[in-house]
């Protein structure tokens, strides 16, 4: 399905058979389906095989360092809030480099998507261990075994009231492509876990794996419910995949700023700045 947000690109730098390819091709329609315009669009990643999303995608992009995403998403939503922003990344440059930008974004709540493409391994590095890979999932480094337990990204972001937390599975297309509308319609920080096969360095966590060990959860399930979306989040083999957890509706982070520094409805990009007198003050300490 050709979509507004297509790039032509000489190469991949995925391998075939590779969960990134059907997270992308998702994300596009959705945008695409909602009628969003690519213009204003942005979508920030860190660094990893995930990370290189925007760079096969038709928005403004930026592309910075390992676990740096979010901060740069929210400066973005910020400075101009007409924006869709979109941080994407792995579960290695989300939730290891970047974990306390993670923790950090979740208790701001500004308006942005967080994507994570989860296949518990660290492709872009041949394989080593990432903080969700589950216990005994042997690498060339963890050579005996994973020994620790995984990190659990959902029961973190309800633990910390996280404005919506969603977990899906690529290989689920209209699942996973409804998630995704869904958490570019709220308005506040989402995080939306993917599941996807790493076809190279996780041999363990395949697409028939993910496919066996999810299942969707009910129509009549509360998600508003915390203390039942926290035992949701606990749950594995299977993982419960859907909307886990909708918080109470909350202040976002570009618009308590705008309040208390006062600028009024302007964007903060429509500022004019005085270059002069910013000079000359910074002068005062040369």
């Amino acid at each position: 399905m050709s979509t507004r947000y297509d790039r032509i690109v000489e190469d991949n730098a995925w391998c075939p058979g590779c969960g990134n390819f059907s997270i992308l091709a998702h994300l596009k329609e959705a945008l695409d389906e909602m009628g969003l315009d690519p213009l204003k669009t942005v979508v920030v990643s860190g660094i990893g095989q995930a990370a290189k999303t925007p760079q096969y995608m038709s928005v403004h992009m930026f592309n910075g360092l390992h676990g740096r995403a979010l901060p740069v998403a929210q400066g973005v939503k910020v400075s101009n809030p007409s924006l869709t922003v979109i941080a994407e990344g792995g579960d290695g440059d989300m939730y290891g480099e970047g974990g306390n930008h993670f923790m950090s974004a979740i208790r701001r709540n500004a308006d942005i998507i967080n994507i994570v493409h989860n296949n518990m391994v660290y492709g872009l590095t041949k394989g080593q261990a990432s903080p969700t890979s589950q216990r005994g999932f042997k690498t060339p480094v963890q050579t005996e075994g994973v020994h620790v337990e995984p990190f659990n990204p959902i029961a973190t972001a309800i633990s910390l009231d996280a404005s919506l937390v969603i977990r899906t599975f690529s290989g689920n297309k209209e699942h996973c492509k409804a998630m995704l509308k869904i958490a570019i319609e709220h308005k506040g920080y989402v995080l939306i876990d993917i599941f996807q096969p790493c076809v190279t360095f996780n041999k363990t966590n395949t697409f028939k794996w993910f496919k066996e060990n999810v299942y969707v959860l009910p129509s009549d399930y509360n998600p508003e419910d915390k203390v039942k979306a926290f035992e949701k989040s606990l749950e594995s083999h299977p993982f419960p995949i859907g909307v886990i957890y909708k918080s109470p509706q909350k202040g976002v982070l570009e618009d308590a700023l705008r309040d208390e520094s006062q600028i009024g409805s302007k964007p903060l990009y429509l500022h004019e700045v005085d270059f002069q007198r910013l000079n000359a003050e910074m002068d005062k300490y040369i």
